[in-house]
């Protein structure tokens, strides 16, 4: 039976007014009683005195019911309730020390902003990107590998499983008061910050293989290997663009979550911030205004994201 729901309350209510009811019902069956009495009508008397019996004895019983009901209601409320809070404070403890160790797993993403960013912000080639990253040939493209190599020395990819705070909660209640929209979102920002980290290592692979063990500037001047080359670049570049928007997402949502504190349970998703974007730059200037007023601490949340930050 719950008891939150109301249907507790009302089973007590009924019992109790059931009972008072009897009793109020016994005390003018004993007024007969008296009555009888005086006429002296012993057959009455001792069939009222019976029913004055059973209705008195009934709405005692009844209302010791529902005294003991709403006592033990009372009790399991309040331990729910105290359960709930013990819950909510170590999933608050554990959404912080994500957000404090994914933060600098994040601020690494600076790396891919100043290849994916060159010549102005990165959009997919299928709509439309025709920035450096996009277009660079040639020697420039050579270049572009040889920072690109660079960037998987300095990008520790794994380290992104920190940001995995959907485990934190379905060990919770909070799965199943959170709305369903934010947790699929989260969900599925995880699923993608997996995916891009998984392809990324195997993108890395692709282009030390097309690369085929000689200087980049070498390679790139055969134009069999430069157009292995351009295409294990544009991957690479398509799955750290995800890995940065995912991962930014994910962790400017777990900010601004913290930023409600206790009430975060409750709340509807942030367009600024759920809402699909064309892009990453498109995603950024949309949820900027909203994750500054957020704060974790004494920054905002996104100052947290390390974007446009010198490292």
């Amino acid at each position: 039976m719950d008891f939150g729901t109301g249907h507790g309350y009302l089973l007590i209510g009924g019992l109790i007014l059931v009972g008072a009811g009897l009793l109020i019902l016994s005390l003018i069956v004993n007024l007969r009683v008296a009555h009888s009495v005086r006429d002296d009508v012993r057959h009455r008397e001792k069939l009222l005195e019976y029913y004055r019996n059973i209705f008195s004895q009934l709405g005692v019983i009844l209302i010791g019911i529902g005294v003991s009901l709403f006592i033990f209601f009372f009790q399991q409320n309040y331990q729910d309730q105290k359960r709930r809070e013990t819950e909510l404070q170590q999933v608050m403890a554990k959404l912080a020390a994500r957000i404090a160790r994914g933060t600098p797993v994040v601020a690494s993403l600076g790396e891919f902003d100043a290849l994916l960013d060159q010549g102005g912000p990165y959009v997919s080639p299928d709509l439309g990107g025709t920035n450096a990253a996009v277009s660079a040939q040639g020697a420039e493209l050579g270049k572009q590998v040889a920072e690109i190599l660079l960037v998987e020395r300095d990008v520790d990819v794994q380290a992104f499983e920190v940001l995995n705070l959907s485990r934190d909660f379905e060990t919770s209640f909070v799965v199943n008061e959170l709305d369903p929209t934010l947790w699929f979102n989260i969900v599925r920002d995880e699923n993608d910050i997996k995916y891009a980290t998984t392809q990324l290592a195997l993108d890395y692979k692709d282009l030390l293989d097309a690369i085929g063990g000689e200087p980049v500037e070498a390679a790139v001047a055969n134009p069999e290997k430069e157009r292995k080359i351009k295409q294990e670049v544009l991957d690479i570049f398509y799955d750290a663009d995800l890995l940065r928007l995912s991962s930014r997402r994910h962790l400017g949502r777990a900010c601004w979550l913290f930023s409600k504190g206790r009430g975060f349970v409750a709340l509807a998703p942030a367009d600024a911030i759920e809402a699909d974007a064309r892009s990453h730059q498109e995603w950024i200037d949309r949820a900027k205004p909203l994750l500054t007023q957020s704060k974790s601490g004494s920054d905002d949340c996104f100052k947290l994201l390390h974007y446009g930050q010198a490292n």
